[in-house]
């Protein structure tokens, strides 16, 4: 059976998805979801402790009897493998944009105000440590559209039953001194829940749709750290175990045979002794063949390096994660040598890619057609006309790309080829300033070509004053009884 029902029409997939038959939540369903979530918590919980390093390991009891050495080591996988496949996946930011110029502007200065980019990078963090995360909207006091985040451990999204399973309700919650307190977003209305799980006021939205989005990887919400938490927990404890031999070690024992000591007055005892002073003595063995040494103890230093390694190298070919660390990059400055590399988690980065391009494109879609963002628009229109593009934070060769860039003219568009870049991160705001810089050149070439016809009219100007004045001379020069100089005349 795919579903669980927990309660008269609240029922569970097995991917941990709420599925709710009514058109709107009641006080059994609520209360229902809330209590499974906060079951589901407890595995969160754990999952977010071995990212931050709080491992199982760290809490377990000591026995202070036990003269045995106790290290408790950790090494935190968990944390590395999240950093580094976040980092490649969204380490760029992902490319939001509209075909309309100055649609795509607002779009660009609202996201920018609101840090999205910031807020979609947690997300995808929240989603390798938990399996799924949570972006919902809002109107702030100014009427302004905000985003925030919210964890799986404060809220969960409910699906109607239709095949599409189309977002019904997203429930936020919180506990302060035990006290319940949260809100239901619907597709129309902010609808205020207590400690009782009854409605306490509504207020109406304009965003015509659940102001809330779920995002996960793959459709069964498995998380990085989920599906290496085993590994971890086993390294973690291999890896202390080690530690405690080698302090074994250190703490070697002497072995007296066939060798009489002086013993204590009082007690007739020798001095030494096993416990406190580490030695194992025996005086009535063979005196001939009396010793004076340290004994010797097993070493099983190769088992546990080759124990280590094995959890190692299975904790990233589970999690699909590249080891950047490993000798296997070493060496490689060659860009399509690392993508083979990397071939693994880029083919776990597509599928995620998928599914947040889904995601995004029904929350801004929605918030687009409210109006208060890019004025007047469709939801619908607004959803089609949304662009995404993300690209992958990895070595890049740019003299490759420019040329592939410079190969494309003609072929395709002006953004098509500058998309290519990577160093262009909006290729519309890039074709923009090459429309800019071309007029400013146009400008500056018509500047420059009206200087040079004044200066050439100043020449002539000057050339044709100087023959006026030569004519002057000569005129003078007869009426005071010179020999003027003569011109030629027409011949008839």
């Amino acid at each position: 059976m795919d579903n669980k029902l927990i309660s008269g029409d609240a029922y569970v997939t097995k991917e941990g998805m709420y599925i709710c038959s009514s058109d709107e939540l009641s006080t059994n369903s609520l209360r229902a979801f809330v209590q499974d979530n906060q079951a589901r918590s407890t595995k969160y919980q754990k999952n977010y402790d071995l990212y931050t390093g709080a491992h199982s390991i760290l809490r377990m009891p000591h026995d202070p009897t036990s003269e045995r050495p106790d290290n408790r080591l950790i090494s935190n996988w968990a944390n590395y493998v999240v950093d580094t496949y976040v980092g490649y996946f969204m380490g760029k930011p992902a490319k939001i944009t509209l075909n309309n110029d100055t649609q795509n502007s607002q779009l660009q200065d609202w996201l920018s105000l609101n840090s999205f980019q910031n807020k979609l990078a947690e997300v995808a963090k929240q989603v390798a440590v938990y399996g799924r995360s949570y972006m919902l909207a809002y109107q702030d006091e100014q009427s302004d559209t905000k985003i925030s985040v919210v964890e799986p451990t404060d809220g969960f999204m409910v699906y109607d039953t239709t095949i599409n399973h189309n977002p019904l309700a997203f429930v936020r919650y919180s506990y302060f001194n035990n006290q319940l307190s949260g809100e239901i977003y619907t597709t129309k209305q902010v609808v205020s829940f207590g400690n009782d799980f009854n409605v306490n006021d509504a207020t109406d939205h304009l965003y015509g749709a659940v102001p809330a989005v779920e995002f996960y990887s793959n459709t069964e919400r498995l998380s990085l750290v989920g599906k290496i938490a085993t590994l971890v927990n086993a390294y973690d404890s291999a890896f202390s175990r080690k530690a405690n031999q080698v302090d074994y070690f250190d703490q070697a024992y002497l072995k007296i045979l066939g060798i009489p000591l002086e013993k204590d007055r009082e007690t007739g005892e020798p001095v030494l002794n096993l416990g406190a002073n580490k030695v194992l003595y025996s005086p009535n063995a063979d005196a001939a063949n009396g010793q004076v040494d340290f004994i010797s103890k097993p070493d099983g230093d190769n088992m546990q390096e080759n124990m280590l390694n094995r959890l190692k190298d299975d904790i990233f070919q589970t999690s699909m994660v590249a080891n950047l660390n490993d000798e296997a990059f070493s060496g490689n400055a060659s860009g399509v040598a690392i993508r083979y590399k990397l071939l693994s988690m880029q083919n776990q980065a597509a599928f995620e890619e998928r599914k947040f391009t889904i995601a995004l494109r029904y929350l801004l879609g929605t918030l687009l057609g409210v109006g208060k963002i890019i004025g007047s628009a469709n939801s619908d229109e607004m959803k089609k006309d949304l662009m995404f593009k993300f690209d992958r934070n990895i070595p890049l060769n740019t003299a490759d790309e420019a040329q592939t860039a410079s190969t494309l003219n003609g072929i395709v568009s002006k953004e098509t080829q500058l998309s290519v870049l990577s160093i262009v991160d909006d290729p519309k705001a890039e074709i923009k300033r090459m429309q800019d810089e071309q007029q400013e050149a146009v400008k500056q070439a018509v500047k420059n070509a009206a200087s040079a016809t004044d200066s050439v009219k100043d020449d002539n100007d000057g050339q044709e004053e100087q023959q006026v004045l030569a004519g002057q001379s000569g005129s003078r020069k007869a009426v005071d009884g010179s020999k003027p100089s003569q011109r030629p005349t027409n011949q008839r």
